[in-house]
């Protein structure tokens, strides 16, 4: 009597376990379901240029809260752990602002921060800009650290380590990509770099009959070509106008170094009186180059000063429809100044 019952715990105890065992099966089944759908499902982003701002030192438990404090999750947190530790990225996630683009997964997210993809951002030197017109882009840039509002232009070339040049010519034009963190004088540095190589390289190659004692002097005349023109099939011709005058000792005469000059004085136009007024940049009262470039030249206007067009061309003028028309002699281009400026064409 006292076996039967015996067995008959023995035989209750294993439905319990088989039952328990049944439950734990399906809670785990469960479980996973519920994870595998978790890792996939795209993050609550509304639109496009969200982002999360992961501060250095933050723990992964707080990397959590703080996603879902922003709305992007309401999952557990065990889940994201469970999904960081499957992809072994729990203890290296890198600080730094992320993208959240539409459709991104918490997997997405996790090897995004594992491989430290952080948000980049775009800033533009654009070819013929000044370098006021630089530091103002560089003021509007977003997420970047403002470090040049409170300098001025020497104090700004010995922060980028530069401490004997003059700012005006020194950035090449180009996109530059940035993360938050970054200041203007680091993409300054980096833009300062960047045309010194390319200048360097490209004074290398130059044509050996070009009239420049310096590959600054090829800067300087670049900067007033490409404020003279911005069509690539006039550059070098542009450049070989101003080339000869060089070395005939001929004024320039360029428009743009006299607006230079002029700084904040210039309202959109310049006059007779303008010409006359004697600048350092004034190449209609003063031979030979200004003390420094008037812009910031694009390659293409350095490697013009450096392989200009051959011929006897001295003189261009305006057509007033983005072109110019060239001269070989004074006779000439008076002519085409009564035609194209004054209306007065014969």
């Amino acid at each position: 009597m006292s076996l039967g019952v015996a067995q008959r715990g023995r035989v209750s105890w294993r439905a319990l376990l088989a039952v328990l065992l049944l439950v734990f099966v399906a809670a785990a089944g469960w479980f996973w379901l519920s994870f595998t759908r978790f890792a996939v499902t795209p993050l609550r982003v509304n639109a496009t240029g969200e982002s999360v701002d992961i501060g250095r030192g933050t723990s992964f438990k707080d990397i959590v809260h703080q996603l879902r404090s922003q709305g992007l999750t309401t999952s557990a947190p065990l889940y994201w752990r469970v999904l960081a530790e499957k992809m072994r990225v729990a203890g290296r996630l890198h600080a730094g602002e992320y993208a959240l683009t539409p459709g991104i997964t918490p997997t997405d997210l996790l090897n995004a921060m594992a491989q430290g993809r952080v948000m980049q951002r775009d800033v533009t030197i654009v070819d013929g800009w000044t370098f006021r017109d630089v530091l103002q882009a560089l003021a509007k840039a977003d997420r970047l650290k403002h470090e040049t509002a409170v300098l001025d232009d020497a104090a700004i070339m010995r922060r980028i380590g530069a401490p004997d040049e003059k700012p005006e010519g020194r950035f090449l034009p180009e996109t530059y990509a940035y993360v938050k963190g970054d200041s203007d004088l680091d993409v300054l540095r980096r833009a300062h770099e960047a045309m010194s190589k390319t200048l360097a390289a490209l004074w290398a190659q130059r044509d050996p009959s070009v009239p420049f004692a310096t590959p600054y002097d090829a800067l300087i005349l670049a900067s007033i070509v490409e404020k003279e023109t911005g069509r690539a099939d006039e550059r070098p011709r542009v450049a070989g106008v101003f080339i000869r005058r060089l070395q005939k000792n001929m004024l320039l005469q360029a428009d743009p170094t006299v607006i230079y000059g002029m700084g904040s004085s210039y309202a959109g136009s310049i006059h007779k009186s303008d010409l006359i007024t004697d600048t350092p940049y004034n190449t209609y009262t003063r031979t030979g180059l200004p003390p420094t470039p008037i812009a910031m030249p694009g390659k293409p206007a350095i490697e013009a000063v450096l392989h200009p067009a051959a011929g006897n061309e001295l003189y261009f003028v305006a057509r007033g429809n983005g072109t110019h028309i060239f001269a070989s002699t004074l006779e000439e281009q008076n002519r085409n100044v009564a035609c194209y400026q004054l209306k007065r064409c014969q």
